[in-house]
């Protein structure tokens, strides 16, 4: 019994133990669980509200990001769209951009054109060059060569400086054939359907006289046995040589000796001999000159600008719809505006279908109303300059003008300046009134082009000619992306990166080589340094221009000089305004016969009844 108790016994202190040791250990993870719980407690009274805080201030510095951030970069096609919502000024004359749906300011346009570290009113070195295109001593006058049977007739085409081209190629032309050339006829019947004669625009008696030295110039045909002469029509390729005119006109010449070349502009090559040249330049620049009564009108226009101001710069904006539908652009007018421009671009049968963005990324749109002036604020001009404005009826009116005139409010046209009475015998004509524009655009001491069609060329290249007046061409390719993202900059680098841009198209000498572009826009053969020493180079005074009795006589004796070349050749060469580019470009689809061939050969003629697109936008 006594061992029995004593195994009872020791059995419980063997369990006994056991707990013991199976116990403490437990005790021991309650234990640390428990001072674990401590610290955990201690640390949320004093780490997380320290997170807390730093949160907070994180999601206040995205809050206040979110309001300062720029705007989101706006696509091409907004443009018009934002000219209708966005300009007001504040206390202190800042233009301020807006956006539909922020009204805080994005873009603050100065109303000063602030110091762009140049002359705005004159391009440099431009003394160094003047105008030279007298005929050389060994250059056959008309008396000697002119052949008394042959006859040469035009049909001009387009609209005034379209038809200007073809006038000054005819002299030439005549001059390559021996023939007698015809006072041109006017078109009459395209889109401009303006139904004046060669004499009711220019000065007729003028042009036979002065070039008589050169050409054989008569007002109509003489008849033959008692009969009108009835002249034999047909069409030279575009650009066509001196070889090209001789190979397919003179056979022609001595078999029916009067001959009429129809649709005759840009029909001559950019490059001739010098002497050829000349006389381009002699008859573009000396031999045309507009009517007593639209000189008189146009002198009266100047006056008034120079009367509000001793310096005016005047833009010739074209922004008219044709021009819109033409090339192929978007501005930004939804629905409505692609029908409205797309029955007018259907005018051109042959026209392809456009690629807007890719038009635009190639830099033949032109600006809107608003970018022509942002770009003239960036490049100097302030508030108070005068802008004379050369334009048709403007696409959207006036609301599309209000940017362009909020940015420089001194806004004037030859209808505000000039009474309807006044106005009443060019207002129905389409040419008469170009031609007023024409002359004021010319009398500017800054001008500046929308487009390169043909009143900026034409203008382009007499202002060379006549002491390289500054001409600014907007260079679209580069400042169209430039436009796009002017909200995400500031004024100074949108203004820099501008100036930057337009190096090369401000028209100062030797922007780009002789030969380069259209010769009527860049005359290099006429323009010679003024420390050249060829013999015979003597400049031609401008008293032949205008009226060179009456109008700026002393004035115009002393504008001798000129320059040596264009606006710069670059990869933007605005082709929505050249025609003869569109125009191969679409016979090649269509397989046609293209007008760049060898022109010279005589097996290759264009068809007289051979379609093509009409330019009378570019002009």
């Amino acid at each position: 019994m006594k061992k029995k108790k004593r195994d009872v016994s020791n059995g419980h202190s063997s369990i006994n133990m056991n707990s013991v040791i199976n116990v403490t250990p437990l005790s021991g993870v309650v234990f640390r669980t428990a001072v674990l719980r401590r610290h955990l407690r201690r640390l949320r009274h004093h780490v997380f509200p320290l997170v807390s805080a730093v949160s907070g201030c994180l999601l206040l510095l995205l809050a206040a990001f979110s309001l300062l951030a720029p705007s989101p970069v706006l696509h091409h096609h907004d443009h018009l769209s934002l000219l209708r919502h966005y300009h007001s000024s504040d206390d202190n004359g800042v233009v301020e951009a807006r956006s539909n749906s922020d009204e805080t300011a994005t873009f603050r346009v100065p109303e000063s054109g602030g110091s762009s570290g140049r002359d705005l009113w004159s391009t440099r070195k431009s003394d160094m060059f003047h105008g030279c295109s007298n005929a050389a001593d060994n250059f056959a006058t008309a008396d000697v060569k002119t052949h008394s049977n042959r006859y040469l007739l035009i049909a001009t085409s387009g609209g005034l400086n379209q038809q200007r081209t073809g006038i000054t190629d005819a002299v030439v032309a005549a001059y390559i054939l021996n023939a007698t050339l015809v006072v041109p006829k006017l078109d009459q019947k395209s889109f401009w359907k303006d139904s004046s004669n060669f004499d009711e625009i220019f000065d007729v008696d003028w042009f036979i006289s002065s070039l008589s030295k050169d050409v054989e110039i008569i007002k109509q045909l003489p008849t033959k046995g008692g009969k009108p002469m009835s002249p034999y029509t047909m069409r030279v390729p575009r650009k066509c040589n001196a070889k090209c005119y001789q190979n397919r006109l003179v056979p022609v010449l001595n078999k029916k000796h009067a001959v009429q070349l129809t649709k005759f502009d840009y029909r001559l090559s950019n490059k001739l001999d010098s002497n050829l040249q000349k006389l381009r330049c002699r008859a573009n620049y000396h031999a045309l000159k507009f009517t007593d009564l639209i000189n008189e009108m146009g002198k009266k226009l100047v006056d008034r600008m120079r009367m509000k101001s001793k310096h005016f710069i005047a833009l010739h904006l074209r922004f008219e719809p044709d021009m819109l539908a033409f090339s192929g652009c978007d501005f930004g007018g939804g629905e409505k505006e692609r029908k409205e421009l797309g029955k007018i671009r259907k005018r051109w049968k042959t026209l392809h279908a456009s690629n807007p963005d890719k038009v635009r990324r190639h830099g033949r749109c032109p600006l809107t109303p608003e970018e022509v002036g942002l770009m003239l604020r960036a490049l100097g001009f302030g508030s108070d300059i005068h802008l004379y404005v050369a334009s048709g009826e403007v696409y959207g009116g006036e609301e599309t003008l209000a940017p362009l005139k909020k940015l420089f409010p001194n806004f004037h046209s030859k209808e505000t300046i000039a009474s309807k009475e006044e106005l009443t015998p060019f207002s129905s004509f389409s040419s008469r009134m170009a031609a007023l524009d024409f002359i004021v655009c010319d009398e500017s001491d800054v001008f500046i082009t929308n487009n390169n069609g043909n009143m900026a060329r034409m203008l382009a290249g007499r202002r060379r000619y006549f002491g390289h007046k500054p001409t600014i061409r907007p260079n679209a390719k580069k400042l169209s992306p430039l436009f796009m993202n002017r909200n995400n900059m500031t004024w100074e680098e949108f203004a820099s990166k501008l100036r930057t841009s337009q190096i090369g198209f401000m028209g100062e000498p030797n922007e780009i080589k002789p030969g380069r572009g259209e010769f009527h826009e860049n005359p290099a053969a006429c323009i010679c340094r003024a420390s050249s020493t060829r013999s015979n180079e003597v400049p031609i005074p401008q008293n032949e221009s205008y009226d060179s009795q009456n109008i700026h006589k002393e004035d115009d004796m002393k504008k001798d000089s000129g320059y040596v070349t264009d606006e710069q050749i670059t990869e933007d060469e605005q082709g929505w305004s050249e025609i003869d580019s569109t125009e191969m470009n679409i016979n090649r689809s269509q397989g046609k016969v293209l007008p760049s061939v060898r022109v010279s050969d005589p097996g290759l003629l264009l068809k007289p009844d051979e379609p093509e697109l009409e330019e009378f936008f570019s002009d």
